[in-house]
């Protein structure tokens, strides 16, 4: 038999288009190592598919200021075909299938469940949660909705869509919350957006910039403490790493987590009591599930002066870059990168065959 292969799509439409590229850098490089054939499909900013060469991350330095765009490969996919089928709309040729695609897309167009359904269509595994929990994590207000159905415990918030924007008042927010406060998008990661703020004028900065990036904004308290990490990895029995803390002089920024100034220090494992360390597993596994996850995610936590565990954020497709939590937890956890993304890819093709033991057909 020859090698699978592995579409590993990368860029898109989202604001953390250039961190995704270098996480598929080195998600590429993992699959080079095993049994595998890596496809590289490419979307640039406008949403457009192409397909690349094999190196085309390798060799640069800096790969999130590549250029996707390409006149010549231009992709196009086929749903309901044949599994995987692609095809160049340049010369109208169809490529040879897919195996299993590797999702490497953060934030809308990618990690909210848009090509998750794209790729069902298509009738291919895939790496990850499915349409809904994608779409329940990337919508932090829902996401918080569901963890507080379920009783687990998170920071005071409030949620503003744009139709409200302009009775959004900063002394109401400021009763309820106090100061300082953060603002973020409710659709988006990598800490895009984020403004930690402490005066009206600061706020109402904030709250234009949180509208550019989505029509719903979160207002949450500030919690005094500590940063920490814990990934998930499984389908029906997931499992959990050790934690790891963030340790930084402010808050965990986009240039912190995908640069290599030193705004922030990991700390790995994280150095808590281990009744502390527990009970972030075991929350990390609760929000997992609740979260209607499967295959890969990183929740993000705090643990506050008074030791208590609040969950702040689900990631469903975590970072991959040479600095990101989500491979360096399983690293510290017995899981070498390889490894991981090896279990990643039989996660997948596992929860794609028992989605195929479904009965489709109903005769009345």
């Amino acid at each position: 038999m020859g090698k699978s292969r592995i579409g590993i799509i990368f860029g898109g439409k989202s604001a953390e288009h250039e961190v995704s590229l270098q996480s598929a850098r080195n998600v590429i490089k993992a699959v080079q190592k095993g049994d595998y054939e890596p496809v590289l499909i490419g979307i640039d900013k406008d949403g457009q598919w192409y397909l690349k060469d094999s190196d085309f991350l390798l060799e640069a330095d800096k790969p999130g200021n590549l250029n996707i765009s390409d006149p010549f490969n231009h992709l196009g996919v086929i749903p309901g075909g044949k599994s995987g089928d692609l095809v160049n709309l340049t010369d109208q040729k169809v490529l040879e299938s897919i195996d299993i695609v590797f999702p490497v897309l953060h934030g809308p167009y990618g990690e909210d469940g848009t090509v998750q359904g794209l790729l069902k269509l298509m009738d291919i595994p895939f790496v990850g949660a499915d349409i809904l929990g994608s779409a329940v994590g990337m919508d932090k207000d829902i996401m918080k909705r569901l963890l507080q159905e379920a009783g687990i415990p998170q920071a005071d918030y409030l949620v503003y869509n744009d139709y409200e924007k302009e009775n959004i008042n900063f002394a109401e927010v400021q009763s309820k919350l106090g100061t300082p406060l953060f603002i973020k998008p409710a659709n988006l990661g990598s800490s895009v957006g984020i403004n930690k703020v402490e005066n009206k004028s600061e706020f109402d900065k904030a709250i234009q910039e949180g509208f550019q990036f989505d029509r719903k904004v979160i207002i949450e308290e500030n919690v005094e403490g500590r940063e920490i990490e814990c990934s998930v990895l499984g389908n029906d029995d997931p499992r959990a790493s050790q934690p790891g803390a963030i340790i930084t002089q402010d808050f965990y920024s986009y240039e912190a987590k995908y640069t290599d100034k030193e705004e922030s220090t990991l700390q790995i494992p994280a150095q808590v009591e281990q009744k502390i360390t527990n009970q972030i597993q075991e929350m990390a596994l609760k929000t997992f599930k609740t979260l209607c996850c499967r295959g890969m995610a990183r929740i993000d936590f705090f643990l506050n002066k008074q030791q208590e565990v609040l969950v702040n954020e689900i990631n469903t497709i975590p970072g991959f870059t040479k600095i990101s939590m989500y491979p360096k937890l399983w690293i510290e956890s017995g899981l070498s990168y390889h490894e991981l993304v090896s279990e990643l890819l039989n996660l997948a093709e596992e929860d794609y065959n028992k989605q195929k033991t479904l009965q489709t057909d109903y005769e009345i």
